[in-house]
């Protein structure tokens, strides 16, 4: 099976496709894309994902772009071990706990808005540092609420780490980017802990990925 996808070691929607590639153990490969210095503006890049954004999947004929559609896509090319739970209701409340991130609070951090912010609006550094705390804060204290009304066991749909806790170590990343500490969000510390504890979202981590190590390097 050829998989290839288009990512970049920072980005929190590539962190999430990493992860469900290992944890179906679907081998990869990845090209990357350093969309701080706006390669995904690139000719080359439009031609492959004309929403010049990261990631970008092929495989077998098929170019997918978005991470949640990404991941579904897996979960049907190879239904084991489950990421999505079968039982309708379930389903759905894990894509609700996805959507918190992948809707509601990292597209309010991605580097094309923190470029509005600045172009637009005259935000300094500082200004747009405090604009990603706040909204990743936000999306801590709703996925806060959240696990303490349907507490992880151990993992926030049960035995084994699927889609929402995925979405929720992504967000836990954003985090660690922004200096903010999980001292008030102890259910959630827990949660990313026991994920981060797994080689399939250790490995997926951005800081361990060849592009932030050659960065670090130079």
């Amino acid at each position: 099976m050829s998989i290839k996808i288009y990512g970049f070691w920072r980005s929190i929607a590539s962190f999430r496709v990493r992860v469900a590639l290992k944890l179906k153990g679907l081998p990869f490969e990845e090209i990357p894309v350093d969309i701080l210095a706006g390669e995904q503006f690139e000719p080359g890049y439009v031609a492959v994902n004309a929403e010049r954004v990261v990631p970008t999947f092929i495989h077998d004929g098929h170019t997918l772009f978005q991470s949640l559609a990404i991941i579904e896509y897996l979960e049907d090319l190879q239904p084991e071990p489950r990421l999505l739970p079968q039982d309708p209701g379930e389903r759905a409340y894990a894509r609700s706990l996805a959507l918190v991130t992948i809707a509601d609070g990292h597209p309010l951090i991605t580097p094309r808005v923190r470029n509005r912010l600045m172009a637009t609006f005259g935000a300094d550094a500082a200004a747009v540092e405090d604009w990603g705390r706040h909204w990743t804060t936000e999306g801590l204290a709703a996925y806060e609420r959240l696990l303490e009304r349907r507490a992880p066991a151990p993992f926030a749909l049960g035995a084994e780490p699927g889609l929402a806790d995925i979405c929720i170590a992504g967000h836990v990343i954003a985090t660690q980017y922004l200096r903010l500490e999980l001292d008030g969000f102890p259910v959630v510390a827990g949660l990313a802990e026991r994920c981060f504890a797994l080689p399939a979202f250790a490995s997926s981590h951005p800081f361990e990925q060849p592009g932030y190590k050659a960065a670090q390097a130079r």
